[in-house]
């Protein structure tokens, strides 16, 4: 969340920021509204006590002089109940604030270009062309319906639409890209592995910036104030909540490969076919936690680590930067990297690289010290997919086919494939 005395301060700029989003800024108008409620309260529980004070010394004058003191103890009485019921008012109006401060988006960093939605984000660059196929290139879930690698149906008859079902070399295909991401982050990246909760609790989405927010798009456990997670960046940010470090245990890099679950609230209708938009998927996802003037250079090597992946699949992928409009709740800044998806004759994100700055260090009481100087301080929180190992499937599936509809499996792969060559349909 954003600092309230920077709120208070700068009520013209983070109205501007939001608009740049366009995000709905009454919000401010109640933060407003309450946070001149609560100054004015706090002032008139000051000067009562005051006098509570006062009279009360007035009152042990009286009683060591064995003078009548019972109209001023009664009048004192009043004044306490008053006191009182003006607390529960000030408790009240800062309720108030707090649901404001955590309503109010992330301020886009003054890099981020200005836009409206998707439609104008900006492009950065690109890697490797897309091939030219001297057949016409199947769908990543037809030519795994073909090759009996999916099972869709029997998905949805197990659970509903939008669920996987990965049979043989499919599920070995996922299991695989798992391990070769998993291996490259933490044996060349030098990312720490971790396997977290997939359940968590509120308080935990609150502090990544899930929650209030976005509850609708959460599977909720019934009975519980439990949630499954929708990315594995909610449980590894929360590894450090409440903790105070010191400025030298930065830069702090985490991965861990999770299922993630989402209902995609709103998205009904929109990429319901194969691997893209489902109610859950796998992730490899990589977390950072560094100092504030280090962050934006670590963005860049987050999004280089993503994009390695890539590389050394050989799969075609480009880079865009995200408009103000399109940017996530928690975000200053965010990269997305789009493969390319032959069969779709488009590039598909597989991964956002952002740079939260202290919003979410602020919301998970995540501090540092610095040497020579008092109090404490925020860190800056970093995270990026290192793949969606779902949308990667699917995007080797449809780069890497045949004419016959075999899919060659990348060279980088194979060790992790039993030195498989290809995944061939089976006569």
């Amino acid at each position: 969340m954003l600092e309230i005395k920077f709120i208070r301060k700068n009520l013209s700029i983070v109205k501007e920021a939001l608009d740049k989003r366009g995000a709905d800024s009454s919000i401010l108008k109640q933060f407003e509204e309450n946070d001149i409620i609560r100054k004015k309260i706090v002032l008139e529980i000051e000067e009562l006590r005051n006098k509570r004070n006062t009279v009360s010394e007035e009152i042990a004058v009286k009683k060591r002089n064995k003078e009548d003191a019972s109209s001023m103890i009664e009048e004192m009485k009043k004044t306490s109940d008053k006191i009182k019921l003006m607390e529960k008012d000030l408790r009240d109006a800062e309720e108030k604030i707090e649901a404001a401060l955590m309503t109010i988006p992330n301020i886009p960093h003054e890099s981020v270009p200005f836009g409206k939605d998707d439609s104008e984000n900006v492009f950065l660059r690109k890697h490797g062309n897309p091939r030219e196929f001297d057949f016409t290139p199947l769908a990543h879930w037809d030519l795994g319906v073909n090759l009996k690698i999916f099972n869709f149906e029997k998905a949805a008859e197990i659970t509903g639409a939008r669920f996987p079902l990965y049979l043989g070399k499919g599920a070995r295909l996922e299991r695989a890209l798992t391990n070769f991401m998993l291996d490259l982050h933490t044996e060349k990246h030098g990312y720490t592995e971790t396997i977290p909760p997939y359940i968590v609790n509120r308080n935990t989405l609150t502090g990544t910036g899930q929650l209030p927010k976005f509850e609708d798009d959460l599977f909720k456990i019934d009975g519980l104030d439990y949630f499954l997670i929708p990315t594995a960046e909610v449980p590894v940010t929360n590894i450090l909540k409440n903790e105070i470090l010191d400025e030298n245990d930065f830069p702090l890099y985490f991965t861990a490969f999770t299922p993630c679950f989402r209902k995609e609230a709103g998205s009904y209708g929109k990429d319901t076919k194969g691997l893209i938009r489902q109610h859950q998927f796998n992730k490899v996802e990589l977390v950072k936690f560094t100092r504030p003037e280090d962050s934006y250079d670590e963005l860049e090597k987050l999004l280089s680590n993503a994009e390695e992946v890539l590389k050394l699949l050989e799969l075609p992928y480009r880079i865009v930067t995200l408009c103000s409009g399109d940017l996530g709740f928690s975000a200053a800044k965010t990269y997305d990297i789009e493969v390319w998806m032959p069969a779709q004759d488009k590039y598909r994100e597989i991964s956002s690289c952002s740079n939260f700055e202290d919003f979410q260090a602020r919301r998970t009481n995540i501090r540092y010290k610095k040497k020579g100087k008092k109090g404490t301080f925020f860190p800056h929180t970093l995270n990026g997919s290192g793949l969606a190992v779902g949308r990667t499937v699917a995007a080797i599936l449809e780069n890497c086919q045949d004419e016959n509809g075999d899919i060659i499996i990348p060279e980088k792969l194979r060790p992790y494939m039993n030195n498989m060559e290809k995944i061939e349909i089976e006569n």
